[in-house]
């Protein structure tokens, strides 16, 4: 870890940098995300209405009967079912997915941001893994549920669920963050979008590193390594003495910055977005494996 003012990069210029490097139109960008979040929900999408169909609704009206009793064994018709479709899934949602990343790319050199939730989500391999489980769980939903609508409803909910908890609760941990620490001077608080909480703590929110993704950030911490005590906080957030500085926090920062704070940073770098997708794919994988397995016991115990 880099001790708190020693050759460390300075994080405000750097930032005005790369921002005044990277304009694009900005219409250009603002479609690029429309489209991506809109091809977020395309997994859901398949689960609920390729997936969760499959047996549902063939345990709904009555017609497993006469598919199950054939002579094709009903677990080979299953694994037959699943691996079909479930290639369509992935192959649908690849070429969605390649298309995308490619007219995407002068977005992403540009912004150096490629883990947000929605764009990395949209680029690369991993959604081939949401297609994957979306349509595996639609299946396995449909025949534990045995009726159709519910099935529909439960499975796109919880695929979109589950691709909202894995970027916040599992990606920032595929692996171990890198440490970075940055000195709060007047002009880095000024490059913070918030300053302190509804409880009145010490915290800066929205600092950015350079082609990387801020995982996390610590509170506002003094030169001894604690934190800064909410009372100084309060104090230079609410009478800071007037100096009539400019910024976006004027006065509070400057009285802030002539404390010699710093914070700590956990963060991504951008380096890592190949591997942290192909974690992310055998995730998924990994996950459709494990249903399509729950599903060919189940099945084969399914009264007919």
């Amino acid at each position: 870890m880099t001790a708190p003012g020693q050759g460390l990069i300075h994080l405000g210029s750097d930032i005005r940098a790369a921002r005044d490097a990277s304009q694009l139109p900005g219409q250009y960008g603002q479609a690029m995300l429309f489209l991506a979040t809109g091809f977020g929900l395309v997994p859901a999408l398949i689960g609920a209405f390729w997936g969760a169909p499959l047996i549902a609704r063939e345990l709904e009206s009555g017609t497993h009967r006469l598919v199950w009793n054939q002579s094709v064994p009903r677990r080979r018709w299953l694994a037959v079912e699943l691996a079909v479709l479930g290639l369509a899934s992935m192959a649908v949602v690849g070429t969605l997915s390649a298309l995308l990343t490619w007219a995407a790319a002068p977005v992403d050199q540009a912004a150096g941001d490629r883990f947000s939730a929605i764009l990395f989500g949209a680029r690369g391999i991993a959604p081939i893994g949401y297609a994957a489980f979306g349509f595996t769980f639609g299946a396995v939903t449909g025949l534990l549920v045995r009726r159709t609508l519910p099935a529909m409803a439960l499975v796109f909910l919880a695929v979109i669920a589950v691709q909202f908890a894995v970027p916040n609760l599992l990606r920032p941990h595929f692996m171990p963050a890198e440490q970075f620490t940055v000195p709060m001077s007047a002009d880095a608080i000024n490059q913070a979008r918030s300053l302190g909480s509804i409880t009145g703590s010490p915290v800066v929110g929205g600092l950015e590193i350079p082609d990387a993704w801020v995982t996390n950030t610590s509170k506002l911490l003094t030169p001894d390594g604690r934190q800064l005590s909410d009372a100084a906080f309060n104090e230079c957030f609410s009478n800071a003495p007037k100096t009539g500085a400019t910024g976006r926090f004027g006065d509070t920062a400057v009285c802030l910055g002539k404390l010699d704070l710093y914070v700590d940073m956990a963060y991504q770098p951008n380096r890592r977005f190949w591997p942290f997708q192909l974690i992310e794919l055998a995730l998924y994988l990994g996950l459709s494996a494990l249903l399509a397995a729950l599903g060919l016991w189940r099945i084969q115990r399914r009264v007919s």
